[in-house]
């Protein structure tokens, strides 16, 4: 059957499944199958694959027609033009994260200087934020020593000698200055759904971490722990950056106000949705 043919029953199948971006997602799948990438597949749609080939579209598609993530089934996402190793162990890096590596590259304009990327799974932002400033250093941390190994080796398969990985439940296994450097800036795309969001039963979320999604006090737990505690690392005139739920704005405006931070703001994404929302320790 020529792959024309494969795709437009592939995405048919799909679209009845429920897929809000069937064409796309049989497109991703068959390329991954045959090992090409979709500009060959629009060049040379007329061609054959073999069985064998075949029969893997045909497993990849009948496993996203369950509605298991297309990151998951070719175990790649690209974020901020990266192609980054992905894991069931991590979430997926979503297009709405960018939103907080373009505010982390504009206020990080010096050649030098310190990121810490709390939770980093994949290490998307600290690596997007890494291939932009090459003379930072950039530090990734996550509870999990299976998102440490993923991101090390996205680090590495990128070549990006400046990013490095480690084991940490947030901040415990960072020295606090003075004994440890301070962090210029901070960020992080922490846990912030609530345990009863219906939107937990939808889409990839389903097969996601729960650990890396959800969180107490309807989804502000851990966003309201590390505004307090990230002051401890930042440098005098250092930044927070968290990314949240388009509700959880002006709670967390708040909070930053309250525990001192200055120049505070929320900045929306690409949807028009309050997705990040940052504060420094000094007025600038």
């Amino acid at each position: 059957m020529a792959l024309d043919a494969l795709l437009r029953k592939a995405t048919e199948r799909l679209a009845k499944a429920g897929s809000p971006s069937a064409r796309l997602d049989a497109e991703v799948l068959l390329g991954h199958a045959i090992e090409r990438d979709r500009t060959w597949l629009y060049t040379w749609g007329d061609k054959g694959c073999s069985k064998w080939q075949q029969a893997r579209f045909d497993a990849l598609v009948a496993a996203r027609a369950q509605g298991y993530p297309v990151a998951y089934l070719t175990g790649e996402r690209e974020f901020w033009g990266l192609r980054l190793m992905t894991s069931p162990d991590t979430l997926i890096p979503r297009p709405d994260t960018e939103t907080l590596v373009a505010l982390a590259l504009r206020r990080a304009a010096q050649p030098q200087g310190r990121l810490l990327d709390i939770g980093t799974g994949t290490g998307a932002i600290a690596l997007a934020f890494a291939s932009e400033r090459p003379g930072w250093q950039v530090i990734g941390v996550d509870l999990l020593p299976a998102a440490v190994a993923l991101a090390q080796t996205n680090a590495t398969q990128l070549g990006l000698g400046n990013a490095r990985f480690q084991q940490s439940d947030w901040f415990s296994a960072l020295a606090a200055p003075p004994e440890g450097a301070a962090f210029d800036v901070i960020v992080a795309n922490p846990p912030y759904i609530a345990a009863d969001d219906p939107h937990l039963k939808r889409g990839d979320v389903r097969f996601e971490p729960a650990s890396a999604l959800v969180a107490d006090a309807d989804g502000l737990a851990d966003l309201l722990y590390l505004i307090v505690t990230a002051e401890t690392y930042l440098s005098d005139s250092g930044w927070l950056m968290l990314e949240h739920g388009h509700g959880q704005a002006a709670e967390l405006r708040e909070a930053m106000r309250v525990a001192g931070y200055q120049n505070v703001e929320t900045v929306r994404d690409l949807g028009g949705h309050e997705r990040v929302t940052l504060g420094s320790l000094i007025t600038v």
